[in-house]
Protein backbone atom coordinates (compact mmCIF):
# COMPACT_ATOMS: atom_id res chain seq x y z
CA UNK A 1 0.00 0.00 0.00
CA UNK A 2 2.55 2.58 0.76
CA UNK A 3 3.92 1.52 -2.53
CA UNK A 4 1.01 2.75 -4.24
CA UNK A 5 0.52 5.96 -2.24
CA UNK A 6 4.45 6.96 -3.29
CA UNK A 7 3.84 6.06 -6.92
CA UNK A 8 0.96 8.08 -7.18
CA UNK A 9 2.11 11.14 -5.60
CA UNK A 10 5.08 11.15 -7.30
CA UNK A 11 6.32 14.37 -8.75
CA UNK A 12 8.30 12.97 -11.14
CA UNK A 13 5.63 10.47 -11.98
CA UNK A 14 3.11 13.10 -12.85
CA UNK A 15 5.23 15.18 -14.46
CA UNK A 16 5.76 12.50 -17.45
CA UNK A 17 1.89 12.12 -17.64
CA UNK A 18 1.41 15.64 -18.14
CA UNK A 19 3.78 15.05 -21.15
CA UNK A 20 2.39 12.01 -22.45
CA UNK A 21 -1.35 12.87 -22.17
CA UNK A 22 -0.73 16.05 -24.27
CA UNK A 23 0.28 13.60 -26.78
CA UNK A 24 -2.61 11.86 -26.53
CA UNK A 25 -4.55 15.49 -25.98
CA UNK A 26 -4.35 16.90 -28.90
CA UNK A 27 -5.49 14.66 -32.00
CA UNK A 28 -8.21 14.07 -29.63
CA UNK A 29 -9.60 17.69 -29.55
CA UNK A 30 -9.21 17.22 -33.44
CA UNK A 31 -11.43 14.17 -33.42
CA UNK A 32 -13.86 15.78 -31.39
CA UNK A 33 -14.26 18.18 -33.64
CA UNK A 34 -14.35 16.14 -36.69
CA UNK A 35 -16.47 13.89 -34.89
CA UNK A 36 -18.92 16.41 -33.86
CA UNK A 37 -19.30 17.34 -37.90
CA UNK A 38 -20.47 14.02 -38.44
CA UNK A 39 -16.95 12.76 -39.93
CA UNK A 40 -15.12 10.01 -38.55
CA UNK A 41 -11.67 9.70 -38.69
CA UNK A 42 -9.86 6.39 -38.29
CA UNK A 43 -6.47 7.72 -40.14
CA UNK A 44 -5.22 9.35 -37.06
CA UNK A 45 -2.11 6.84 -36.55
CA UNK A 46 -1.49 7.47 -40.16
CA UNK A 47 -1.64 11.10 -39.63
CA UNK A 48 0.47 11.44 -36.39
CA UNK A 49 3.35 8.94 -37.48
CA UNK A 50 3.99 10.39 -40.96
CA UNK A 51 4.04 13.92 -38.87
CA UNK A 52 6.39 12.51 -36.33
CA UNK A 53 8.94 11.72 -39.75
CA UNK A 54 8.23 14.50 -41.73
CA UNK A 55 8.81 17.60 -38.85
CA UNK A 56 11.91 15.53 -37.28
CA UNK A 57 13.60 14.97 -40.54
CA UNK A 58 12.46 18.65 -42.29
CA UNK A 59 13.74 19.91 -38.66
CA UNK A 60 17.24 18.53 -39.43
CA UNK A 61 17.02 19.12 -43.12
CA UNK A 62 16.38 23.16 -41.85
CA UNK A 63 18.58 22.89 -38.65
CA UNK A 64 14.98 24.59 -37.33
CA UNK A 65 12.90 23.03 -34.72
CA UNK A 66 10.13 25.15 -35.58
CA UNK A 67 9.92 24.82 -39.46
CA UNK A 68 9.60 21.12 -38.56
CA UNK A 69 6.73 21.90 -36.04
CA UNK A 70 5.02 23.60 -38.94
CA UNK A 71 5.68 21.16 -41.67
CA UNK A 72 4.23 18.55 -39.12
CA UNK A 73 1.51 20.34 -38.71
CA UNK A 74 0.87 21.14 -42.78
CA UNK A 75 1.23 17.57 -43.42
CA UNK A 76 -1.51 16.58 -40.84
CA UNK A 77 -3.67 18.78 -42.26
CA UNK A 78 -2.97 17.57 -45.45
CA UNK A 79 -3.49 14.01 -45.32
CA UNK A 80 -6.53 14.82 -43.47
CA UNK A 81 -8.34 16.56 -46.50
CA UNK A 82 -7.35 13.07 -48.43
CA UNK A 83 -9.70 11.63 -46.34
CA UNK A 84 -11.79 14.73 -46.37
CA UNK A 85 -12.21 14.33 -50.04
CA UNK A 86 -13.11 10.78 -49.95
CA UNK A 87 -15.51 10.79 -47.59
CA UNK A 88 -17.46 14.58 -47.90
CA UNK A 89 -16.75 15.41 -51.60
CA UNK A 90 -17.11 12.03 -52.73
CA UNK A 91 -19.47 10.58 -50.29
CA UNK A 92 -17.08 7.10 -50.10
CA UNK A 93 -17.45 4.73 -46.94
CA UNK A 94 -15.62 6.95 -44.19
CA UNK A 95 -14.12 3.66 -42.39
CA UNK A 96 -12.37 2.68 -45.47
CA UNK A 97 -11.14 5.66 -46.05
CA UNK A 98 -9.73 6.51 -42.94
CA UNK A 99 -8.30 2.99 -42.51
CA UNK A 100 -6.46 3.94 -45.98
CA UNK A 101 -5.16 6.60 -44.72
CA UNK A 102 -3.77 4.83 -41.86
CA UNK A 103 -2.10 2.58 -44.55
CA UNK A 104 -0.34 5.20 -46.88
CA UNK A 105 0.72 7.62 -43.40
CA UNK A 106 2.70 4.44 -42.44
CA UNK A 107 4.37 3.97 -45.58
CA UNK A 108 4.63 7.48 -46.29
CA UNK A 109 6.51 7.85 -42.66
CA UNK A 110 9.13 5.16 -43.27
CA UNK A 111 9.94 6.88 -46.96
CA UNK A 112 10.02 10.52 -44.99
CA UNK A 113 12.27 9.48 -42.23
CA UNK A 114 14.35 6.80 -43.88
CA UNK A 115 17.76 9.23 -43.83
CA UNK A 116 17.05 10.52 -40.27
CA UNK A 117 16.95 7.42 -38.57
CA UNK A 118 19.55 7.52 -35.77
CA UNK A 119 20.77 11.31 -36.28
CA UNK A 120 20.00 13.62 -33.07
CA UNK A 121 18.29 17.30 -33.17
CA UNK A 122 17.91 18.87 -30.00
CA UNK A 123 14.54 18.96 -28.59
CA UNK A 124 12.06 21.95 -27.74
CA UNK A 125 13.43 23.12 -24.27
CA UNK A 126 11.19 23.15 -21.45
CA UNK A 127 10.12 26.62 -19.84
CA UNK A 128 9.80 27.29 -16.61
CA UNK A 129 6.79 29.98 -15.67
CA UNK A 130 7.49 32.41 -13.38
CA UNK A 131 6.48 32.25 -9.79
CA UNK A 132 3.60 29.34 -11.13
CA UNK A 133 6.86 26.61 -11.28
CA UNK A 134 7.46 26.81 -7.91
CA UNK A 135 4.39 26.00 -6.26
CA UNK A 136 4.91 22.96 -4.45
CA UNK A 137 4.08 20.12 -6.46
CA UNK A 138 1.77 21.86 -8.77
CA UNK A 139 4.52 24.07 -10.45
CA UNK A 140 7.28 21.00 -11.05
CA UNK A 141 4.21 18.68 -12.69
CA UNK A 142 2.10 21.57 -14.67
CA UNK A 143 4.45 24.28 -15.35
CA UNK A 144 7.96 22.96 -16.13
CA UNK A 145 7.19 22.22 -19.88
CA UNK A 146 7.56 22.73 -23.18
CA UNK A 147 5.40 25.47 -25.39
CA UNK A 148 3.21 22.64 -26.62
CA UNK A 149 2.26 21.37 -23.01
CA UNK A 150 1.47 24.85 -22.73
CA UNK A 151 -0.44 25.04 -25.88
CA UNK A 152 -2.24 21.97 -24.90
CA UNK A 153 -3.56 23.70 -22.02
CA UNK A 154 -4.71 26.81 -24.14
CA UNK A 155 -6.30 24.50 -26.49
CA UNK A 156 -8.70 23.12 -24.35
CA UNK A 157 -10.60 25.85 -23.17
CA UNK A 158 -10.82 27.63 -26.10
CA UNK A 159 -12.38 24.90 -28.36
CA UNK A 160 -14.79 24.09 -26.00
CA UNK A 161 -15.78 27.84 -25.85
CA UNK A 162 -15.78 27.79 -29.80
CA UNK A 163 -17.90 24.36 -30.11
CA UNK A 164 -20.30 24.97 -27.03
CA UNK A 165 -20.44 28.71 -27.00
CA UNK A 166 -20.51 30.31 -30.92
CA UNK A 167 -22.28 30.23 -33.85
CA UNK A 168 -19.25 28.28 -35.05
CA UNK A 169 -19.99 25.26 -32.79
CA UNK A 170 -23.65 25.59 -32.90
CA UNK A 171 -23.41 24.85 -36.76
CA UNK A 172 -20.39 22.72 -36.21
CA UNK A 173 -22.75 20.61 -34.41
CA UNK A 174 -25.83 20.91 -36.06
CA UNK A 175 -24.08 19.30 -39.25
CA UNK A 176 -23.02 16.11 -37.19
CA UNK A 177 -26.72 15.99 -35.90
CA UNK A 178 -28.72 16.98 -38.46
CA UNK A 179 -27.30 17.89 -41.93
CA UNK A 180 -30.67 18.03 -43.85
CA UNK A 181 -32.11 20.55 -41.81
CA UNK A 182 -28.52 22.57 -41.71
CA UNK A 183 -28.59 22.57 -45.17
CA UNK A 184 -31.85 23.61 -45.53
CA UNK A 185 -31.20 26.48 -43.67
CA UNK A 186 -28.79 27.36 -45.99
CA UNK A 187 -25.33 26.17 -43.92
CA UNK A 188 -23.01 24.60 -46.40
CA UNK A 189 -22.49 21.20 -44.30
CA UNK A 190 -19.92 20.16 -46.77
CA UNK A 191 -17.43 22.83 -46.26
CA UNK A 192 -18.11 23.07 -42.14
CA UNK A 193 -17.12 18.88 -42.13
CA UNK A 194 -14.22 19.69 -44.48
CA UNK A 195 -12.66 22.36 -42.83
CA UNK A 196 -13.69 20.22 -39.23
CA UNK A 197 -11.82 17.13 -40.32
CA UNK A 198 -8.70 19.23 -41.77
CA UNK A 199 -8.69 20.77 -38.27
CA UNK A 200 -8.19 17.44 -36.85
CA UNK A 201 -5.50 16.66 -39.15
CA UNK A 202 -3.77 19.61 -38.28
CA UNK A 203 -3.61 18.80 -34.60
CA UNK A 204 -2.86 14.95 -35.31
CA UNK A 205 -0.15 16.72 -37.11
CA UNK A 206 1.46 18.38 -34.14
CA UNK A 207 1.38 15.48 -32.16
CA UNK A 208 3.57 13.67 -34.19
CA UNK A 209 5.39 16.60 -34.40
CA UNK A 210 5.38 16.89 -30.61
CA UNK A 211 6.24 13.34 -30.27
CA UNK A 212 9.49 13.56 -32.35
CA UNK A 213 10.84 17.03 -31.57
CA UNK A 214 9.02 17.89 -28.04
CA UNK A 215 8.85 14.62 -26.30
CA UNK A 216 11.49 12.13 -27.35
CA UNK A 217 13.90 13.70 -29.32
CA UNK A 218 14.38 11.16 -31.98
CA UNK A 219 13.10 9.21 -35.02
CA UNK A 220 12.48 5.48 -35.21
CA UNK A 221 9.67 3.71 -37.39
CA UNK A 222 7.09 2.73 -36.16
CA UNK A 223 7.22 4.83 -32.59
CA UNK A 224 3.93 5.48 -32.00
CA UNK A 225 3.36 2.02 -31.09
CA UNK A 226 -0.56 1.87 -32.26
CA UNK A 227 -1.47 4.59 -30.07
CA UNK A 228 -3.02 6.87 -32.56
CA UNK A 229 -6.25 3.88 -32.67
CA UNK A 230 -6.72 4.65 -28.78
CA UNK A 231 -7.39 8.35 -30.27
CA UNK A 232 -10.96 7.26 -31.70
CA UNK A 233 -11.53 5.57 -27.60
CA UNK A 234 -10.53 8.80 -25.81
CA UNK A 235 -13.17 10.78 -28.15
CA UNK A 236 -16.04 8.57 -26.37
CA UNK A 237 -14.89 9.07 -23.47
CA UNK A 238 -14.76 12.41 -23.71
CA UNK A 239 -18.09 12.34 -24.59
CA UNK A 240 -16.94 14.52 -27.57
CA UNK A 241 -16.37 17.44 -25.16
CA UNK A 242 -13.03 19.06 -24.99
CA UNK A 243 -12.84 19.33 -21.41
CA UNK A 244 -13.75 15.63 -21.24
CA UNK A 245 -11.03 14.85 -23.20
CA UNK A 246 -8.26 16.09 -20.53
CA UNK A 247 -9.29 13.15 -18.18
CA UNK A 248 -8.99 10.60 -20.94
CA UNK A 249 -5.92 12.04 -21.83
CA UNK A 250 -4.22 12.13 -18.76
CA UNK A 251 -5.73 8.80 -18.12
CA UNK A 252 -4.28 7.06 -20.69
CA UNK A 253 -1.23 9.13 -19.87
CA UNK A 254 -1.22 8.23 -16.36
CA UNK A 255 -1.60 3.71 -17.79
CA UNK A 256 1.63 5.08 -20.07
CA UNK A 257 3.88 6.01 -17.58
CA UNK A 258 3.78 4.04 -14.26
CA UNK A 259 3.62 0.67 -15.75
CA UNK A 260 7.24 1.08 -15.10
CA UNK A 261 6.53 1.99 -11.65
CA UNK A 262 4.13 -0.71 -11.07
CA UNK A 263 5.67 -3.17 -12.10
CA UNK A 264 8.32 -3.21 -9.24
CA UNK A 265 5.29 -3.78 -6.90
CA UNK A 266 4.20 -7.30 -6.46
CA UNK A 267 1.03 -9.23 -5.28
CA UNK A 268 0.34 -11.42 -3.15
CA UNK A 269 -0.09 -15.21 -4.17
CA UNK A 270 -0.37 -13.88 -7.60
CA UNK A 271 2.45 -11.58 -8.48
CA UNK A 272 5.13 -12.02 -5.61
CA UNK A 273 8.12 -10.89 -7.37
CA UNK A 274 6.20 -7.91 -9.27
CA UNK A 275 3.39 -7.36 -12.13
CA UNK A 276 5.09 -8.58 -15.50
CA UNK A 277 6.02 -5.79 -18.38
CA UNK A 278 2.98 -7.29 -20.35
CA UNK A 279 0.29 -7.04 -18.21
CA UNK A 280 0.72 -3.27 -17.59
CA UNK A 281 1.47 -2.67 -21.23
CA UNK A 282 -1.95 -4.42 -21.84
CA UNK A 283 -4.37 -2.08 -19.38
CA UNK A 284 -4.71 1.00 -22.13
CA UNK A 285 -6.29 -1.04 -24.51
CA UNK A 286 -8.15 -3.31 -21.38
CA UNK A 287 -9.46 -0.38 -20.46
CA UNK A 288 -10.44 0.82 -23.87
CA UNK A 289 -12.39 -2.14 -24.66
CA UNK A 290 -13.76 -2.22 -21.46
CA UNK A 291 -15.08 1.40 -21.43
CA UNK A 292 -16.12 1.12 -25.36
CA UNK A 293 -18.60 -2.09 -23.59
CA UNK A 294 -19.80 -0.42 -21.01
CA UNK A 295 -20.62 2.93 -22.80
CA UNK A 296 -22.20 0.20 -25.43
CA UNK A 297 -24.65 -0.82 -21.96
CA UNK A 298 -25.53 2.62 -21.13
CA UNK A 299 -26.72 4.17 -24.62
CA UNK A 300 -28.71 0.85 -24.80
CA UNK A 301 -31.45 2.55 -22.28
CA UNK A 302 -33.23 5.20 -25.21
CA UNK A 303 -33.95 7.17 -22.13
CA UNK A 304 -29.68 8.35 -22.37
CA UNK A 305 -28.92 8.03 -25.59
CA UNK A 306 -30.08 11.56 -27.03
CA UNK A 307 -28.24 13.14 -24.06
CA UNK A 308 -25.02 11.31 -24.19
CA UNK A 309 -24.77 9.68 -27.16
CA UNK A 310 -21.90 10.34 -30.43
CA UNK A 311 -23.52 12.92 -33.02
CA UNK A 312 -26.52 11.12 -34.81
CA UNK A 313 -25.10 11.96 -38.05
CA UNK A 314 -21.73 10.58 -37.49
CA UNK A 315 -19.83 8.54 -40.33
CA UNK A 316 -23.21 9.41 -41.93
CA UNK A 317 -22.83 10.20 -46.34
CA UNK A 318 -25.06 13.44 -46.35
CA UNK A 319 -26.85 13.44 -49.51
CA UNK A 320 -28.23 17.21 -50.69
Amino acid sequence: MADLISIFFNESIWSSVVVTATFFLLPTLGEIYAERSGILNLGNEGMIISSAAGSYAMAVLTNNIFVGLLFGMLLGGFLASIHATVSITFNRNQIVSGIGLTILGIGLSGFLGRDVIGKSFPKLEDISLPFLSDLPFVGSVFFDHNIIVYLSYLLVPVLWFILFKTRIGILIRTVGENPSAAYNQGVNVRLIRFLCVVFGGTLAGLAGAYLSLGWLGFWSEGMTNGRGWIIIALAVVALWNPLGAVFGAYLFGYFDVSQFSFQQIGIPLIFPGGIPTAILKMLPSLFTIFFLALWAMILSRQRVKGILGSPTALAVPFEE
